[in-house]
């Protein structure tokens, strides 16, 4: 099996116009679509499509009227040109946690069937259950990770403008995970956030002692969205409202219909 887990440390850290840091642990699932009902089957605590202490939902992710997650990211790297056959396709990903659950940003990373990168797609979302896709392609890669700056045309924070560029740095996970997204407004780098782990076993024993460690990591997760935003509100930092600068707002997708 493909399939793992990571023991995960978030960072984030905002430099600019005040500084503004916090760093909180998490576990995230990192799973081969093509085994998730293989996985259900073999776990007595997860399951796709139904119920479960920890449980996948295809209709989570990106969503182009295709019944699984294979088939809409197939669809969506086709409208981009990126044809991955039959390769393997990981997520790396929150799942459902009794039922909840909320992701800043999902990995996939894409491999063709002699099993070399493609591409890699960070799946962004935000509060108002909408999400984004950016692809790096084969020629963003180079030393194992893949690196490229895209505008982010999306409403993720609203204290940030619509207009800030993204710089993706996604090393390809194996026994460590490293993944960097800066944000630069005006090119000044003005957000830094990390994400690193260490790779488990995808086992019933370790599916529960994750749960016992961080009984509810996705209600830890938007709790602590919300909580670090009402500290800036506090902070008088400047804000930007949804409806605001919709043309900024491009290529948008609506989860969990």
């Amino acid at each position: 099996m493909n399939s793992s887990l990571y023991d995960c440390v978030v960072m984030h850290h905002r430099l600019v116009p005040l500084k503004h840091r916090f760093v909180y642990k998490v576990f995230m699932f990192y799973l081969d679509v093509d085994e998730l009902d293989e996985l259900g089957r073999r776990s007595w605590l997860f399951s796709r499509n139904r119920f479960n202490l920890f449980s996948f939902r295809d209709r989570d992710h990106l969503w182009l009227d295709r019944p699984t997650v294979r088939e809409n990211v197939v669809a969506y790297l086709k409208t981009k040109g990126v044809d991955v056959g039959n390769g393997r396709i990981m997520l790396l990903t929150n799942v459902r946690t009794l039922g909840y659950v909320f992701n800043p940003v999902s990995f996939y990373f894409c491999f063709d069937e002699a099993g070399e990168p493609v591409c890699a797609v960070p799946e962004v979302g935000n509060t108002f259950r909408e999400l984004k896709p950016y692809l790096l392609g084969r020629d963003a890669l180079k030393d194992g990770t893949f690196r490229e700056r895209q505008t982010k045309h999306f409403y993720v924070s609203p204290f940030f403008d619509l207009d800030t560029v993204f710089e993706f740095q996604l090393g390809i996970p194996g026994e460590r995970l490293q993944v960097k997204i800066d944000d630069y407004q005006r090119e000044k780098k003005a957000f830094v956030s990390a994400l690193t782990g260490t790779r488990r076993k995808f086992t019933d024993g370790m599916l529960a002692w994750s749960f016992l460690r961080i009984p509810l990591v996705t209600l830890k997760v938007i709790f602590l969205i919300h909580w670090h935003a009402m500290l800036l509100y506090l902070k008088k930092l400047p804000f930007h409202r949804k409806h605001e600068h919709p043309e900024l707002q491009q290529e948008v997708y609506v989860w969990n219909k």
